[in-house]
Formats: C-alpha cells, structure tokens, sequence
C-alpha cells in the first residue's frame, strides 16, 4: 500500500533544516531560542523540532512592502532584550 505521506515536505524539521529553510545559521537560530526571538518551536524526547507553519508565521511577521513600511510585526534580531516595563516603576494599591 502506498505511503499518504509520500512526496510531502516534512511536517517537523530540526535545527539544522530549520535553519537553511529560513536562510540562517544554526548558530543563530539556536540564540533566538535562547533569547526568546525566535519562531516558536517543539521538545520531543529531547530533541528540537520546527513546524515549518510556525518558520513561515515568524518569517512573515517581518514582510514588508516599502523601507518606510512599518509593518505588522517585528523580527527582533538574536540579541537578549529587556522588557521596557521591567524597569518601570511598581504602583502600590
């Protein structure tokens, strides 16, 4: 009987796929994870996995039409960044 899966793009894909399939390194895309920029992404028995839906939703999030563009969204670079309300004052009640 023949495999319904058969031909199809996989479904999953690991680091090192998710990586090409977006045009970075590993390196880099192992930082957005670190740092919480990157696309979101699957533990399965220890291993890390990309639906490739989730790659093109965080893609997409930085599509724009023109440089004056802002956009939907932003792809935030592979860098730690602060919450700008963690700095902010508490309001006691």
């Amino acid at each position: 009987m023949p495999d319904p899966a058969a031909g199809l793009p996989p479904r999953f894909l690991r680091t090192p796929e998710a990586a090409r399939f977006l045009s970075l390194s590993g390196r880099t895309l192992e930082k957005h994870r670190t740092y919480g920029t990157g696309p979101t992404y699957r533990k399965i028995g220890g291993r890390v996995v990309y639906a490739v839906e989730d790659l093109k939703a965080w893609a997409d999030r930085g599509a724009k039409v023109s440089t004056s563009d802002p956009g939907t969204g932003t792809v935030l670079p592979a860098k730690p960044h602060t919450n700008p309300h963690a700095n902010a004052p508490r309001v006691r009640r």
